[in-house]
C-alpha cells in the first residue's frame, strides 16, 4: 500500500463515521491530517499533558517521584481505574502517574492535578504550542461542566504533546523513556491497537471516552521508525460506531506498515 492509498482509505473511514471525526498521522516523514485543528472535549487525553508536566516537575525537583501521597476515601472518584478499590493509605507519586495512564485512573489524576497544579499544567500546554487545549476541571467534575468548564484539545495538539514528550526538549532521556513506557503498558487496547500485529510493531496508546465521545492516540514503533496517530470522534449516538472507525483506521495503518516492513531493497 502506498501513502496516497493509505490517505484515501483513512479519508473513507472518517467520511463514513457516524460522528464528527478528526485525524492526525505522521509517518515515514509525511503528515496526513483531516480536520486536525477542530476542538473536542479531551476526555482522558488531557492526562497526557498532565503526565508531561508531572515529569518536568520531578526533573526540576519541585516534586519527588518517591514522595508518598496520602490517599483518603474522599479522594476516590470512581469510574475508571483501580485506586477506588485499593485499601492503601498512601502511594508514591510515580505510581499515581502510572495509574493515571496505564488504567486511566481518575482518582489518581485528580490527586495529581492538585499536586502538580492546574496553572502549571496549562502553562506547559501553552508553552509547547497546544493552542486548542486547556484543563479547566478535574475528572468527573460534573458540577464544573454544568458551570461551563471543561477540558479541550484537538488532534494536532495531542500529536504535538506526544512528539514533545518523546522527542522534544521538555524532558530528559529518562523522563522521555518513562512517558513512553507508561503508554506501552496501556491496558485499554480495544481501539487503535485492536487489529495491529504485535509481532510487527508496538503501540503505546491512550484512549479517552465520554458520552458521545471516543478518542485514541498512540506512538507506533516499527523497526527503528516511529509514527504518531491521533483520532478524535464526537457526536456519537452510541460508542461502538466510533470504536469501529478507530479500529479500522488502526487496521489500515497496520497494513501500510506491513507493506513497508516486507519491502525488499533492489540489488
Amino acid at each position: 500500500m502506498k501513502l496516497e492509498e493509505l490517505k484515501a482509505r483513512l479519508s473513507k473511514e472518517l467520511a463514513g463515521c457516524k460522528g464528527r471525526a478528526s485525524l492526525f498521522l505522521e509517518i515515514e516523514g509525511e503528515i496526513i491530517e483531516f480536520n486536525s485543528h477542530l476542538v473536542y472535549q479531551s476526555a482522558s487525553l488531557i492526562k497526557l499533558p498532565i503526565l508531561l508536566e508531572g515529569l518536568r516537575q520531578i526533573e526540576t525537583g519541585k516534586l519527588q517521584k518517591d514522595r508518598p501521597v496520602t490517599i483518603r476515601e474522599i479522594d476516590k472518584t470512581g469510574d475508571t481505574g483501580v485506586l477506588q478499590a485499593m485499601k492503601v493509605p498512601h502511594l508514591p507519586l510515580e505510581d499515581l502517574l502510572a495509574l493515571m495512564i496505564i488504567v486511566s485512573d481518575n482518582s489518581a489524576t485528580n490527586l495529581l492535578i492538585d499536586l502538580i497544579g492546574i496553572n502549571s499544567i496549562n502553562s506547559t500546554i501553552a508553552m509547547i504550542g497546544m493552542n486548542n487545549s486547556k484543563l479547566e476541571r478535574k475528572m468527573l467534575d460534573f458540577d464544573a461542566i454544568r458551570l461551563g468548564k471543561d477540558n479541550f484539545t484537538s488532534a494536532s495538539d495531542i500529536a504535538l504533546c506526544l512528539k514533545e514528550a518523546v522527542a522534544g526538549r521538555s524532558l530528559n532521556e529518562y523522563s522521555r523513556h518513562m512517558f513512553y513506557s507508561f503508554l506501552l503498558q496501556q491496558q485499554f487496547k480495544e481501539k487503535l491497537p485492536f487489529y495491529m500485529d504485535n509481532a510487527l510493531l508496538k503501540i503505546g496508546n491512550k484512549t479517552g471516552e465520554l458520552p458521545g465521545v471516543e478518542h485514541d492516540c498512540g506512538i507506533i514503533t516499527y523497526g527503528k521508525k516511529h509514527a504518531l496517530i491521533v483520532v478524535l470522534i464526537d457526536g456519537l449516538s452510541e460508542p461502538e460506531s466510533g470504536n469501529s472507525t478507530i479500529r479500522q483506521i488502526g487496521k489500515h495503518l497496520n497494513r501500510f506498515i506491513s507493506g513497508i516492513s516486507t519491502e525488499v531493497d533492489p540489488v
